[in-house]
Parts: C-alpha cells; sequence; structure tokens
C-alpha cells in the first residue's frame, strides 16, 4: 500500500499507509473497532484516524511479542547489533520525511525534528555497540566447582512515550531493550502517533516477527500494558500523575518499572557571570523552540541581585528569536503546542498569575501562524513569589519565572521546596562554588555552565518524583537485563 501525502510548507510528506496496529509482524484493525482522530497542531486540520488499541489488542499484541522474544533471545549478539545498525541506517534514510511528519504531528519546528530523527538513530549505533559488553562474572570457589553469573534479557518490554519528541522517543527507547534480546512494544502518544506508525512499515521487516510492536492507544492500552502477565517491564516518558499510576499497575505483578516524569528545574545564575551570557543560556535552557514542552526545560531561573534587572533586560531580547509559525516552515523557530485544551490550560495560569511582573509574551498570537493552530507567545515574568503557580507547577509550556536572590541557604532552600529533581543549571566562574551547588541540588542531570544539550552515554534521569532510571548510558541496556548465578559442581555424582 503506498502511503498517502499531504502537502506542507516544506512539500508533500507521506503519511502512514497503515492506520491499525503493528504486531506479530502484520498489521491489525482494532478488536473493539475504535479509531482515533489525529490533528495537526499548526492547523488544527485532521490528518487521518488511526486505532486505538483496547485491553483485547494489548493481550494479543504482548502475546506475540513473547513469541518474538524466544526468537530474538537465541539471536547472537553481533547479530542483534547487526539489525540495531540497519534501523539506524533506514532511520536516516528517511530523516526528511520522517522530521517531516513529526512536525506536522507534533508541532514542533521541522529545523529541530531532523536532529531528532539523527539523536535516534545514534542511540540504536550506540547500543549497537554495547551488546558485547552484557558480561558477568566468575566468583572463586575451589578447585571442584565452577561459579558464574549471566545477564539475560527481561523478556517483554513496553514503553509509553510521550508527545515531545515521538520519532525520537519510539524509535531510541528502542535500542536499548532491543540490544540486550527483549522483545519491545512502544505505545506512542494518543495525540502524535504518525511518525511510529511511519517507522514501523519502514523497519518492520528487518525484525523477527513480534520482537517490535506499535500499539497507538490511550489510557486504557497504557494500563493494560502495565498490569499485563506477558509483559516483564514497562517505561513512560511523562507526567508525574501517570507515572504514579504506571507504578501503582506495575506493583500488582512486581515488574520494573522506569519512569522518566516532570520536573520543575532551576536555573542558577551566580553574580560572577555575564549577565548578557546568563540571560542567552536561561532562555535557551526553557527550549522555547518547541513551545517549552520539555521535562527538561529550566523554567524557574534564580538570578543573583547583583545582576537581576540586566538579565532581565537581556532575557527580553533573546526571546525574540522565537517567534511562534507554521511548524512545517524551515524558517519557523518557535512551534504550535500540542492541543488547544494543553494552550489553553497554559495560558488559563498566565491569565489568573498572582504576582510577579509581565515582561514578555503571555498572549496567544493571531497575526503570523496559520489559523486553527494552537500558538503561544514565549512568556517570561520576572520577580515570581516563590509559593506562586509559576514559580511551582511545571506548565509544560513556554512560561519562565524569573526570580532573583542573593542569599545562597535561602536559594537552596527554595530549590529544595519542590519534591522533583530532574535537571539543574548553574552558571557560574567559581568551579568551587559550581560544585558545590551542584553536591546541593536534589537533581539526576546537571549542567555546569552549559544547559539543555544531552550527552550519548551519559546518564539522563531525575530524582525524588522526576522518575526512576537512567536512559541513554550503559546503565540503560543493564536494566533491561537480569542476572542469574549458576554454580556447578565438579564432583563425580553418584549414579542410581
Amino acid at each position: 500500500m503506498n502511503p498517502k501525502t499531504h502537502d506542507t510548507a516544506s512539500g508533500p510528506v507521506a503519511l502512514p499507509a497503515q492506520a491499525g496496529l503493528y504486531y506479530g509482524g502484520a498489521w491489525h484493525a482494532p478488536q473493539s473497532d475504535r479509531w482515533m482522530e489525529v490533528r495537526a497542531p499548526g492547523t488544527g486540520e485532521l490528518l487521518m484516524r488511526v486505532a486505538e488499541a483496547g485491553r483485547e489488542d494489548v493481550a494479543r499484541a504482548a502475546r506475540a511479542a513473547r513469541e518474538g522474544h524466544s526468537i530474538w533471545r537465541r539471536t547472537a549478539p553481533l547479530a542483534r547489533a547487526a539489525v540495531l545498525r540497519r534501523v539506524a541506517q533506514r532511520l536516516r534514510d528517511n530523516a526528511a520525511q520522517l522530521a517531516l511528519l513529526d512536525a506536522l504531528d507534533c508541532g514542533n519546528p521541522v529545523s529541530e525534528m531532523g536532529s531528532d530523527v539523527m539523536v535516534a538513530a545514534a542511540l540504536l549505533d550506540f547500543f549497537a555497540g554495547l551488546v558485547t559488553e552484557l558480561k558477568g562474572d566468575t566468583i572463586p570457589m575451589g578447585p571442584d566447582a565452577l561459579n558464574y553469573t549471566e545477564r539475560e534479557p527481561l523478556g517483554v518490554v513496553a514503553r509509553i512515550v510521550a508527545f515531545n519528541h515521538p520519532l525520537l522517543f519510539a524509535m531510541g527507547k528502542l535500542a536499548a531493550p532491543l540490544a540486550a534480546g527483549n522483545a519491545v512494544i512502544i505505545k506512542p502518544p494518543a495525540q502524535a502517533p504518525l511518525s511510529a506508525l511511519r517507522c514501523a512499515e519502514l523497519i518492520g521487516d528487518l525484525l523477527p516477527p513480534g520482537v517490535l510492536a506499535i500499539l497507538p492507544g490511550g489510557g486504557e492500552a497504557g494500563a493494560a500494558l502495565a498490569e499485563s502477565p506477558d509483559v516483564d517491564m514497562i517505561g513512560l516518558v511523562g507526567s508525574i500523575a501517570t507515572g504514579r499510576k504506571v507504578m501503582q499497575a506495575a506493583a500488582g505483578r512486581i515488574k520494573p518499572v522506569a519512569l522518566e516524569l516532570g520536573g520543575k528545574n532551576p536555573f542558577v545564575a551566580c553574580a560572577d557571570v555575564d549577565p548578557a551570557q546568563a540571560a542567552r543560556a536561561i532562555v535557551d535552557g526553557m527550549n522555547f523552540t518547541w513551545c517549552g514542552q520539555s521535562c527538561g526545560s529550566t523554567s524557574r531561573a534564580f538570578v543573583h541581585r547583583d545582576i537581576y534587572d540586566e538579565v532581565c533586560r537581556h532575557v527580553v531580547q533573546a526571546c525574540g528569536a522565537y517567534v511562534p509559525g507554521d511548524p512545517t516552515d524551515p524558517a519557523t523557530t518557535m512551534g504550535a503546542m500540542i492541543s488547544a485544551e494543553h494552550r489553553d490550560r497554559v495560558k488559563r495560569v498566565i491569565d489568573e498569575a498572582s504576582g510577579g511582573r509581565l515582561l514578555h509574551g503571555g498572549a496567544i498570537p493571531t497575526r503570523g501562524v496559520p489559523a486553527g493552530g494552537h500558538y503561544l507567545e514565549p512568556t517570561v515574568y520576572a520577580d515570581v513569589p516563590a509559593d506562586s503557580a509559576l514559580a511551582r507547577e511545571e506548565l509544560f509550556g513556554p512560561v519562565l519565572a524569573l526570580m532573583p536572590w542573593h542569599d545562597e541557604t535561602a536559594m537552596l532552600d527554595q530549590i529544595r521546596g519542590l519534591d522533583v529533581g530532574l535537571t539543574a543549571a548553574i552558571w557560574t566562574a567559581d568551579l568551587s562554588r559550581a560544585h558545590r551547588l551542584a553536591r546541593e541540588i536534589d537533581a539526576g542531570f546537571v549542567w555546569i555552565n552549559e544547559v539543555g544539550k544531552h550527552f550519548l552515554g551519559a546518564p539522563y534521569g531525575g530524582v525524588r518524583q522526576s522518575g526512576i532510571g537512567r536512559d541513554e548510558c550503559f546503565g540503560e541496556m543493564l536494566s533491561f537485563t537480569r542476572e542469574k548465578n549458576v554454580h556447578v559442581n565438579f564432583r563425580q555424582v553418584a549414579r542410581t
């Protein structure tokens, strides 16, 4: 079946030819015959209808994955690695179209989505290169015995991924569990499932039947995956509230979880940094390009009083580079929010904000954007009270809170006042201070004189209510294995 195309500002883009559920090496209609509308955040227009997986679909896909795992786990590690590299190359071969499809479907600018495809491919290559490192140990037992450990795949891994980087999460989160020998079920975001479905069309033939499943759906599918007796581990990229539900559901079968959840991440600017440089970094850390829809965005900036006013002025100037526009236009620097409902929720928080000074934005743009899209200006508040929603809630939108500080202890107390800890950024010329602050701030990933970047091989993940586990590193692959101990007695066993 040839894929349909949709016209965009960058030219036609191929939509998935298949709109069903992919598992067992084939496409299937949903058992309930339920279908979801997928709309473009940039225009609000209907793109297509796709299957909505229910409990029976999850059960069938999980059984097929169990069968696929029985083949994949016996595939030699280097043979698995070769398949992962072929998957990575197929993504690269189709990068331009996949980036455009993601921009159309999730609202992020196409200029950024090309990078997502390349990062997903890099993750596949990275974990392909680590397959021979899943080694065990030998434990000395004397001349009459051998005791050793080995790493085994868990079995079937399900990963529920978020809408802000649909292809990167769907394909990048495949890499580690596949490299370790597991079958993988991906539930793409209900709001933006198209790139995952298109990838299933592109790479499905490279893997044995059952090893890969793509199940678009909503909360019912996610709950069924967490509860399924045929799913051995569940991973989520999403909100704290959803993380709690997944963990509770998984507890019924004592299955491990990997949770990358939200945060209200601090940026600390000390008095000894250049105000203009700090301001650019603060704005970069907000990820305005994809409307602040990022778990790692440093959305509350603590700026030393000595440079505060100048930083505020430079922040407003730096925000001028982010102008909402058609996500499929290569010139666009800031895309659309995922839905009108989400945009309006963030706008209500802005409108109801008590305290603070609005320095920039805060409005829904009406000029220079396609009609029907879900746009919001980059928004900056200064002098934000510590107890306000702007300072405490993860809005998952383009809203930056600036707060002055002069007492380090009081500033750290305010940072630690929230029970989250995904990322943090510290800017200072004093490296002793930088390391001290990094130790004092509860976060899983801390940048010093840097912000926003991920580094392949460096563990990424949160502490406290921001999650469990680490991604993008060797530890991620280990988390999809279990350790087995084998003891061999060399003494003669008496025959009966």
